[in-house]
């Protein structure tokens, strides 16, 4: 198939993309490079690309393709917070426009990367596809809208899926550090210490970024019939946590290492565990390989062939919300998140 990746340069993007090319597929990525600056390192794809803002996206970028998988936009919680309205113009309306460019230009798949942040404040029972949603910052809200909206899109011709995504860890050339498997990991490892700044109690689903490119990939050549306009929860059932649940794997994984918690921890609004059975039964292909244990020890080894300092660690390189405050406090990014230096935009161009 000829597939078109937007944010193939980000966190999962990075590990899709290859795990797409060995399945034989024509890829091409589109992608405004925020993170450029950010590659832990090495191992980059090298395919087409178009250097292009997801909300600039023209009808003539989609033609051609069989599919796009749409993972480009804000990336979590504290970038959502960081301007509600960007995020709704980025995250919400730039990919139902980019939803219906599709399906104008006759993409007949549509793969989105939801968020099982969409469950938002949930307590302790477990969360289906068809359970309350309760999203509780505006980077979730922006997750359900595109569902809700992209869903009316389907029809004889035009098949949208929505994976809703577990709270992704692991290693990636773009790796980040404001997700709580690598940021516990990597505290432990410059410090001493899995410092915890909650009171830990809060749940989460949990689910590394290869597994979560294997779903990807499984959608995309599962059945029309098998998928059609649905919903899917992504990660795997017995692999919901409590925050200090991890604490203590992170801690057990880290020569040397104790767990702390700040003084005045306070619990955390976002809690939710989730079921992903349904993925299993709809989609058979896809075969979930991780744990978070496993992941930590990868994480620890990918730390340790670094030589992860503190001061990187702690710097703007890893951290999304970070990056970019400094590409906008040195006047590379407008207020908009647009580079004040216009970058290529077409035709596809390789790096």
């Amino acid at each position: 198939m000829r597939v078109l990746v937007t944010g193939h340069q980000g966190y999962i993007g990075t590990i899709l993309t290859p795990m797409l090319l060995a399945e034989g597929h024509e890829v091409v990525g589109l992608d405004s490079d925020l993170y450029r600056e950010c590659t832990f390192g090495e191992g980059l794809p090298v395919i087409p690309e178009l250097q292009k803002d997801v909300r600039d996206v023209e009808l003539a970028d989609l033609e051609g393709f069989d599919a796009v998988l749409h993972l480009a936009g804000l990336s979590n919680d504290p970038l959502g917070d960081l301007n509600p309205a960007l995020t709704e113009e980025i995250n919400y309306r730039a990919s139902v426009r980019l939803a219906e460019l599709a399906k104008q230009a006759g993409v007949p798949r549509f793969i989105f990367s939801s968020s099982c942040s969409n469950y938002g404040a949930a307590g302790q029972d477990f969360m289906f596809e068809d359970s309350a949603l309760n999203p509780v910052t505006p980077y979730g809200v922006s997750k359900v809208r595109v569902e809700q909206d992209v869903t009316r899109l389907a029809d004889d011709n035009f098949s949208p899926v929505f994976l809703r995504n577990a709270t992704a860890y692991g290693v990636s050339p773009r790796l980040r550090f404001d997700l709580v498997v690598n940021n516990l990991v990597a505290w432990a490892f410059t410090t001493g210490q899995v410092f915890l700044k909650s009171d830990g109690m809060a749940w989460r689903p949990l689910v590394h970024i290869e597994d979560i490119s294997r779903a990807f990939v499984a959608t995309l050549h599962a059945p029309r019939e098998a998928i059609h306009n649905q919903v899917f929860n992504i990660g795997v059932t017995s692999e919901n946590y409590l925050i200090r649940q991890v604490a203590d794997i992170v801690g057990e994984v880290v020569p040397n290492s104790e767990v702390r918690y700040a003084e005045g921890g306070e619990a955390d609004t976002r809690t939710y565990r989730v079921n992903c059975d349904k993925v299993q039964r709809a989609l058979p292909d896809f075969k979930p390989q991780w744990t978070v244990k496993r992941g930590a020890e990868e994480l620890l080894a990918a730390y340790q062939r670094i030589g992860l300092t503190l001061d990187e660690f702690e710097g703007q390189r890893y951290r999304r919300i970070s990056h970019i405050k400094h590409l906008i406090s040195s006047g590379r990014l407008d207020d908009s998140l647009r580079w004040t230096q216009p970058q290529s935009a077409s035709p596809i161009t390789t790096l």
